[in-house]
């Protein structure tokens, strides 16, 4: 095992200890990792993150579910549009995009740099989320309302970012829950990592049909994810986790700018 490979699980470690301390934001880690580290094109990076993001959250949502924080009526409501969208994305809009998209002079925007460099904008958008921090965070019980309209279009939306770039959405999908739904930040929270995994998962099922798969390598990958889940489950009780979240998001600013240096130099 060289040394890049080495730092690549040690990297899915990462993923999901992120996880499990802030309850978002590792997944925007996962295909930097795979693609950098590892060395996986950026479209198969994409979808084994949507795999480690969808059974990372799954494991994350179980948990919640026995402490009886997760509100099912909404999760459905956001998820039908929300795993619609992503599915469409993997199957269909994605094999869709050529490999060579333009060329301007002697500059070739391919398919894998596109999907990197839209994949740093969501990152900077996700760390300007976890740097400002400034939603309200209550835990008081409020009249669950069903905006449906806009439910539907953030759930579109968000399964459209996911489908082409892998990450959870967990910054966009949260704030939506609070505001739209009117649901308490705990529950939020727990329900966001059920609407993550069922699309995640839905939208992988996609790629399954379209990309040669890696099985054992994504077992592994997955697995030592879920345990720095539980790790970072565990270490949650010693951490201020506002402090950390808003020191994470300066990480993931700085890693978003850096895609994009590398990928336009």
């Amino acid at each position: 095992m060289d040394g890049l490979t080495f730092f690549g699980y040690l990297g899915a470690l990462l993923i999901g200890l992120v996880l499990g301390l802030i309850g978002g934001g590792g997944s925007i880690l996962t295909v930097p990792v795979l693609v950098y580290l590892l060395g996986v094109n950026p479209v198969l990076a994409t979808a084994y993150s949507l795999f480690v993001v969808g059974s990372a959250s799954l494991v994350g949502a179980i948990r919640n579910m026995q402490k009886g924080l997760v509100d099912f009526r909404t999760a459905i409501v956001f998820a039908i549009p929300a795993f619609i969208s992503v599915y469409i994305s993997r199957k269909y809009l994605i094999p869709a995009i050529p490999e060579q998209i333009t060329q301007i002079g002697d500059v070739v925007l391919s398919k894998n740099v596109a999907i990197m460099i839209f994949f740093a904008v969501i990152m900077l958008l996700a760390s300007i989320s976890m740097i400002r921090n400034k939603r309200k965070e209550t835990d008081e019980e409020q009249e669950i309302k069903y905006n449906y309209p806009l439910i539907i279009v953030e759930g579109l939306l968000v399964g459209m970012v996911t489908g082409i770039v892998g990450a959870g959405g967990g910054f966009l999908i949260i704030p939506a829950l609070v505001l739209l739904a009117r649901l308490p930040m705990k529950k939020a929270v727990a329900t966001s990592l059920l609407i993550i995994a069922i699309k995640s998962l839905i939208g992988f099922m996609g790629d399954v049909q379209n990309l040669e798969i890696d099985w054992s390598f994504l077992a592994v990958f997955t697995s030592l994810s879920i345990v720095g889940i539980f790790v970072g489950i565990w270490l949650n009780q010693f951490i201020d986790g506002k402090k950390l979240k808003k020191g994470f998001g300066w990480f993931v600013l700085v890693m978003g700018i850096y895609i994009i240096i590398k990928e336009l130099g």
